[in-house]
């Protein structure tokens, strides 16, 4: 794949701390905080300067080593009892995504191992470094193999954002669409606007045009008469849980574009790494739905747009049965019309 359509890093490492860009401020400004306290980062999360189950895992990972430095910094061998707030915070700020629970294991792995007297803050480092270069890898290699899948030019529908800017970098349905476009597999890249939080209207168009892809912008209420109208072939959405048997939770909007996807004989590819399985779950109804709050839907860009004394109704994300999806891509292959019984040949 070209630099040209790689260009967007919305979580980094520096000296002083996790360096975030503000998706919430796209795309009307581009700004990046620096934060240096792990409950910055906790709120961050929570309240979406930084979105996108894996780019919440990889800050999360970042937010434990400004946490280790600050505890051995205040209490020295008793570093490790403190921390473990800090650890619950964390994982508390967006609980559906499982992408930030595995994060969180995997340090806390680390954090067993070292001894009590050590400075952790190196050690841990490396292992969100490394969280960090995984997941790039991994989105580079589902974008070549969802790539595989498509054939001839067509047109896609993409929902939400799943880009570099929801991953450590190049994204996981965005990382296929990234790849297929410059392999010319893609003519036509179709964005849901994705209320209440527009990601598709704000970040998507934002990040393929910034990296030379053109996109249409649809409203979310478009879709399925879109799909209707034969320009669609594909489908292409990332995840932010994955049951066991293939049941994925996405952003709010995803199951109705799977309904109408079947109805309308177009594909749906679900593009998500292996972390974002949840082998603990047998099925989606098991998956814990986000409530938002209703603010989201009652008002626009800080003004009321519904009459007053209006309830709202805000889950952040839906489920797909397993059986309206064609494909879920990984890093580790790609599971056609999933199972429980494909899921677990395929990993394992």
């Amino acid at each position: 794949m070209s630099a040209e359509h790689d260009q967007i890093r919305a979580v980094a490492w520096t000296g002083a701390g996790v360096r975030l860009l503000d998706q919430r401020r796209l795309p009307q400004e581009e700004i990046y905080w620096t934060i240096a306290c792990v409950s910055d980062v906790a709120q961050a999360i929570t309240k979406m300067v930084v979105r996108g189950a894996p780019a919440i895992g990889i800050a999360a990972a970042y937010g434990v080593v400004l946490a280790a430095r600050a505890r051995f910094s205040e209490a020295g061998s008793g570093w490790k009892q403190l921390l473990e707030a800090d650890l619950c915070d964390l994982e508390a700020a967006r609980p559906t995504a499982i992408n930030l629970a595995w994060a969180l294991a995997r340090m806390q792995a680390i954090i067993q191992g070292l001894p009590d007297h050590r400075d952790p803050e190196s050690a841990l480092l490396v292992e969100a470094r490394c969280i960090h270069e995984e997941d790039i890898a991994a989105n580079r290699r589902m974008g070549e193999l969802g790539t595989t899948l498509i054939e001839g030019s067509v047109g896609v529908l993409t929902h939400c954002n799943t880009g570099s800017l929801a991953t450590g970098g190049f994204g996981t349905a965005l990382g296929v669409i990234r790849h297929a476009y410059g392999k010319g597999r893609i003519e036509k890249v179709f964005a849901d606007e994705t209320r209440p939080w527009l990601q598709g209207a704000r970040l998507t168009t934002w990040e393929l045009l910034r990296d030379g892809i053109p996109v249409v912008l649809i409203a979310d209420s478009v879709a399925p008469y879109l799909l209707g109208q034969g320009e669609v072939q594909w489908v292409i959405v990332g995840a932010d849980r994955i049951a066991a048997n293939g049941d994925t939770a996405n952003k709010i909007g995803s199951y109705g574009l799977a309904v109408a996807a079947r109805y309308h004989n177009v594909r749906f590819m679900v593009v998500a790494p292996t972390s974002t399985i949840d082998w603990n779950l047998s099925d989606g109804t098991r998956i814990p739905i986000e409530q938002r709050p209703p603010e989201e839907v009652l008002t626009l860009g800080g003004k009321a747009i519904a009459a007053v004394g209006a309830e709202a109704y805000n889950p952040a994300f839906d489920v797909i049965p397993a059986h309206l999806i064609d494909a879920i891509v990984t890093e580790r292959g790609v599971v056609r019309r999933p199972t429980h019984e494909r899921m677990k040949a395929l990993f394992g």
